[in-house]
């Protein structure tokens, strides 16, 4: 157990940890001396990373392979920690996914699964861990959004519309959680590199043509770093501060239009 280290003697489970910013996260709690339970559905990129973060930090790491878009993934997973013996002290929910499109005729398979995975799944844990935390006045819950959580999402509205509920939920518990110890933070990322892209389709949109993509690891970085300092909402890149600070005050109709130009192949008419 590293010594000295803020995390020293607790765990942070981290969701959607065999990739993209779920890694970063990861690995920035395992700097502070966190030992790790990384879930994914890929087992040979979870037990990489899991054997480098291991290595290089001194940490312990646990995998467990868990699809948790599933129904009852979440309580699966959470039963497959205790049988190991291990505890949760920060739970982190990373895993999620979006698809760019019209609602209309899109796979409602695929509609409904991005609400199991970037809704269901994350409440189902949150709800399992978060008893504990309160009990214990320590730990908390970092969540992943995202930008787009601040407005409606025309031609990916269910992705929008799932995001828009990890951040009220968040603050909602920011709150309920008040002067408990327990930390909540919600980190929502503008553009990011990673393959949620290439999953998405968000590439060939004009905003993934035009927008600044950042490197995941910072982004990651400055989640943690406000997870740390109870940070109630992180958002990265100074342009996403003032976008975030700038909806509220424009008509919601204007927003739309933005949004869906924003959303729309870059090779559309204009």
């Amino acid at each position: 157990m590293p010594q000295g280290k803020p995390g020293a003697g607790q765990s942070a489970l981290v969701t959607g940890a065999s990739m993209g910013i779920g890694v970063d996260l990861a690995e920035c709690f395992a700097r502070d001396g966190y030992d790790l339970i990384l879930a994914a559905r890929s087992a040979a990129a979870l037990n990489a990373v899991a054997g480098r973060l291991s290595a290089a930090h001194g940490v312990k790491a646990a995998v467990f392979v868990v699809d948790l878009g599933e129904q009852g993934g979440g309580m699966r997973l959470a039963q497959a920690v205790k049988s190991a013996g291990l505890k949760i002290d920060v739970l982190v929910n990373n895993a999620g996914f979006g698809k760019a499109g019209a609602f209309a005729g899109s796979d409602i398979g695929l509609q409904l699964g991005m609400i199991d995975l970037n809704v269901r799944a994350l409440a189902e844990l949150t709800h399992i861990y978060w008893p504990g935390m309160l009990e214990r006045n320590r730990g908390g819950v970092l969540n992943v959004a995202s930008m787009a959580a601040f407005v409606p999402g025309p031609l990916m509205a269910i992705y929008y519309a799932s995001k828009a509920f990890v951040l009220s939920l968040s603050e909602a518990l920011w709150e309920e959680a008040r002067g408990t110890g327990v930390h909540v933070s919600c980190l929502c990322p503008g553009a990011t590199k990673s393959k949620f892209r290439e999953r998405a389709g968000t590439g060939s949109t004009r905003l993934g043509q035009t927008a600044v993509v950042m490197d995941s690891m910072p982004v990651a970085e400055a989640g943690y770093a406000g997870f740390r300092d109870n940070q109630r909402v992180v958002i990265t890149g100074k342009g996403n501060h003032r976008t975030a600070r700038l909806v509220p005050f424009l008509p919601r109709a204007t927003v739309l239009k933005m949004v869906r130009n924003m959303q729309s192949p870059a090779s559309a008419a204009k």
